[in-house]
């Protein structure tokens, strides 16, 4: 199952759109670095669509949390709301916290008859809220595999 999932991933994420990244150190996010499968339930992994193509976050249905790189620091987010179930553990709205920041993740998701224990993300944005500083939205896309 496992490496049922990985093929996935890596026929995905050619198949994704890209689009223009942003300006070049505009955003606080970075890549997070690879991630491994849940001990249970799922997580969706997900790249930013620009040219670079890099995993910015893996949010977990359980534990309900999302793993970010934010200048730099990898840290993890617990769930703090979230809205619109639409599978897999996930809703289509989903905040998380952690000290003064928010993250949001606002996903879509579709299942394909070729993924066995997951589904894309078809559309999703990353915003990441912080006290006195800029918001930043960032369009990412990717899969969710389950355990």
């Amino acid at each position: 199952m496992m490496l049922a999932l990985v093929l996935a991933l890596q026929a995905a994420t050619p198949s994704i759109p890209q689009s223009p990244g942003p300006n070049p150190g505009a955003s606080p996010l970075s890549a997070i670095g690879q991630q491994k499968l849940p001990a249970r339930g799922c997580a969706a992994y997900l790249w930013t669509l620009d040219v670079n193509r890099q995993m910015v976050a893996m949010a977990s249905a359980d534990p309900a949390q999302i793993r970010l790189a934010i200048d730099g620091k990898v840290l993890d987010f617990a769930r703090a709301t979230q809205s619109d179930p639409i599978g897999f553990g996930f809703g289509g709205i989903t905040q998380y916290r952690r000290d003064d920041v928010t993250a949001t993740l606002d996903l879509a998701i579709s299942t394909r008859a070729d993924i066995t224990a997951g589904a894309t993300v078809t559309a999703a944005t990353l915003r990441i809220d912080r006290p006195s500083r800029d918001t930043v939205v960032v369009p990412v896309g990717g899969l969710i595999g389950c355990v």
